[in-house]
């Protein structure tokens, strides 16, 4: 399914470029009463600025709308813990959330859900950041993919809209917290071979 220059993944549709980083980083293990989806989004800033802000474990709030707060128990490294309070409107008030990988590098961070007042039961994500080009300059490729528990009385059509909702969100805000820098930045036009 494409809606405004997303896509999400429950089936085929991606460009062929997507779908290789989806085979390649985005492998997460679907049991049986599980719903898993993958969705992309173009953003037209420079792969550092918005991998500057996806990176930030600790400051989730940069970007995400409903995140009000967030304490990160020790350093900031693979195995952190974050206690993230969410914005009222949302059927949850807290999360709290593990930080399983972190290679800046290749642009790749992973999280769990490890206990809040929710109903996200066994929730894994991975965030990749690509570089690409967009009308003639430096742009970024974000793919977000996850798994989690469908809850007793929900379907799992029901759990992967609700989730892909709350990512959108959080993608749609990316974007609109990058493209800013991304213009104070004032990034020149790549020049093309």
């Amino acid at each position: 399914m494409v809606t405004n220059d997303y896509i999400t993944m429950n089936g085929n549709g991606f460009s062929k470029r997507a779908e290789e980083f989806i085979k390649r980083y985005h492998k997460l293990e679907v049991k049986e009463n599980q719903c898993s989806s993958s969705l992309v989004k173009h953003i037209k800033a420079p792969v550092h600025l918005v991998w500057s802000l996806v990176r930030r474990f600790d400051q989730p709030q940069k970007y995400k709308p409903f995140v009000s707060r967030c304490v990160v128990q020790g350093d900031l490294q693979v195995g952190s813990v974050r206690e993230v309070n969410v914005k009222s409107g949302l059927p949850a008030t807290t999360s709290t959330e593990r930080l399983e990988y972190l290679d800046d590098d290749e642009h790749i961070l992973s999280m769990t859900i490890v206990g809040g007042d929710h109903r996200l039961k066994n929730y894994s994500s991975i965030v990749t950041v690509h570089p690409e080009v967009i009308d003639g300059r430096p742009g970024t490729l974000v793919i977000e993919s996850f798994v989690v528990d469908v809850p007793d009385g929900n379907t799992k059509d029901e759990t992967c809209y609700f989730v892909e909702a709350l990512i959108k969100c959080n993608l749609k805000s990316l974007a609109d917290v990058s493209e800013r820098l991304a213009v104070q930045d004032r990034t020149e036009p790549i020049k093309r071979m």
